[in-house]
C-alpha cells in the first residue's frame, strides 16, 4: 500500500503537476486551499508528507502548516514558494516546524528527491517513537520488577530469618542441655540444615541488593599481601577432608575496593577452588600487575569446566545433573562474586588450563588524582 502525501497549492494545475510526479510511489491528496486540507487531514491521521506552496489567498502555508502541528505531530512539512524573502523561511521554521522549503519554479528532479528523505524523516519519527514507547514500557516493567525484588527481600528478611533465628536460637540451647546420642544427632542435622538455609537466604539477599543498588561499597585503598584470615571454617573443613595446600603469590600494590566486599569474594573463591578441585593437590593465589588494574587468581587442579557451563555458573541455583553422582550445583557463590564485582565494574572470568581452572577478576589501582 502506498504512503499518503497531501498536496496543496491554490493553482489547481500545479497540484495536478504534483500528482503526476508523486503517483507511482506515493497515494497522493490534493487540495486547493488550507482550508480544504484541513478537512482531508481531518479524514486522513496516516498523512507522511505534506506539501504546500507558501503564497495562497485566505490563508498562506506557514498558518496551514501550523494548524496542523497539533493533529498530525509526526507528519513532515516540507514548504513551496515563489519568494525567498528570509523573513518568510524564519516564520515557517519558527511556526510551521518545516523540514525543507524549496521555491518556484521547482526542479522535478530535486523535488522527487526532497519528497523522498522527507518520507524517509517520517518513518524514522515513527519508529523513533515506537521504540521509546517500547523503552518506556521495558522501564516500567523493571522499576516493577525492582520494586518486587525489594519487596521480596523484606519477605525473606521478616518471614523466613525471624522464624529461622528462633530454630537455631533453641538449636543452640538443646546443645547445651543434656542429649542422649540420638537426640544429639538430630539436633546437628536440625542446626546443620537451618545454617545452610540461613546462608542460602544471606546469599539471596546480597544478590538481590546488589541487583537493585541497594548494597553500598566502602571504597578504599587497600593493601592484600597475605591470605592470613581468608580461611574459615568452611574452607578448612574441605582443606582437612581433600588433604589440600594454600599457596600465594601476593604483589605489594594499592588498590580500590571495599574491604569486606573484598574478603567476601576471596573466600568464596578459594571455597569454590577447595570444592571442586583434585584431592591431595594445591589451590593457587595470586595477584599481579595487569596495565592499571591488578589482577587476582585463584588456580585449582581439577576437572575442566565444560564450555556450555561457562556462562551458566554465574547464575543462581545452577545444576549440573548428573545421575550417577547425584546434583552438583555451584550454588550462590560465584552469582554473589560477580554481582558484588559489577559494583566494582569488573567481572568474574573461568579460565579453562591443562591442569584444571582459573577464576580471576580485576580491579582499579588506587591512584591519586
Amino acid at each position: 500500500m502506498k504512503p499518503n502525501i497531501l498536496c496543496v497549492d491554490d493553482e489547481k494545475d500545479n497540484v495536478e503537476a504534483l500528482e503526476r510526479l508523486f503517483r507511482k510511489k506515493y497515494n497522493v491528496l490534493k487540495a486547493t486551499s488550507g482550508a480544504e486540507a484541513l478537512d482531508i487531514l481531518k479524514k486522513n491521521s496516516d498523512i507522511a508528507v505534506i506539501l504546500t506552496d507558501q503564497r495562497m489567498p485566505a490563508m498562506t502555508g506557514v498558518e496551514f502548516l501550523s494548524k496542523t502541528i497539533e493533529s498530525h505531530p509526526d507528519t513532515v512539512r516540507l514548504l513551496l514558494t515563489g519568494y525567498t524573502d528570509i523573513e518568510s523561511v524564519i516564520l515557517a521554521v519558527n511556526s510551521g516546524q518545516i523540514y525543507r522549503y524549496l521555491t518556484k519554479p521547482w526542479d522535478p528532479v530535486d523535488l522527487a528527491h526532497t519528497i523522498d528523505l522527507a518520507y524517509e524523516r517520517h518513518q524514522l519519527g515513527v519508529e523513533l517513537k515506537k521504540k521509546n514507547k517500547e523503552l518506556s514500557t521495558a522501564l516500567a516493567e523493571l522499576k516493577t520488577l525492582d520494586s518486587a525484588k525489594s519487596n521480596f527481600m523484606i519477605l525473606i528478611n521478616h518471614e523466613l530469618k525471624t522464624p529461622l533465628t528462633s530454630i537455631l536460637n533453641f538449636s543452640s540451647l538443646l546443645n547445651e542441655s543434656k542429649l542422649d546420642e540420638e537426640q544429639n544427632l538430630y539436633n546437628q542435622r536440625i542446626t546443620a540444615s537451618a545454617q545452610k538455609l540461613k546462608d542460602l537466604i544471606d546469599d539471596v539477599l546480597m544478590i538481590i541488593k546488589s541487583e537493585t543498588q541497594q548494597l553500598k561499597l566502602d571504597f578504599q585503598a587497600m593493601f592484600w599481601t597475605s591470605t592470613e584470615g581468608i580461611v574459615n571454617p568452611a574452607i578448612q573443613k574441605l582443606i582437612q577432608s581433600k588433604n589440600l595446600k594454600l599457596t600465594s603469590k601476593l604483589e605489594n600494590l594499592e588498590f580500590k575496593s571495599d574491604r569486606r566486599l573484598f574478603y567476601q569474594i576471596i573466600q568464596r573463591l578459594v571455597h569454590n577452588a577447595c570444592k571442586f578441585c583434585d584431592a591431595n593437590s594445591e589451590i593457587q593465589i595470586q595477584s599481579a600487575k595487569s596495565g592499571n588494574k591488578i589482577r587476582f587468581t585463584i588456580h585449582n587442579k581439577g576437572p575442566q569446566i565444560a564450555a556450555d557451563a561457562v556462562e551458566k555458573i554465574f547464575k543462581p541455583f545452577y545444576i549440573d545433573e548428573n545421575v550417577m553422582n547425584h546434583s552438583t550445583g555451584f550454588g550462590l557463590g560465584l552469582t554473589v562474586c560477580e554481582s558484588i564485582l559489577k559494583l566494582h565494574k569488573s567481572s568474574l572470568h573461568v579460565q579453562n588450563l591443562e591442569d584444571g581452572v582459573s577464576l580471576y577478576f580485576e580491579l582499579d589501582l588506587f591512584t591519586v588524582d
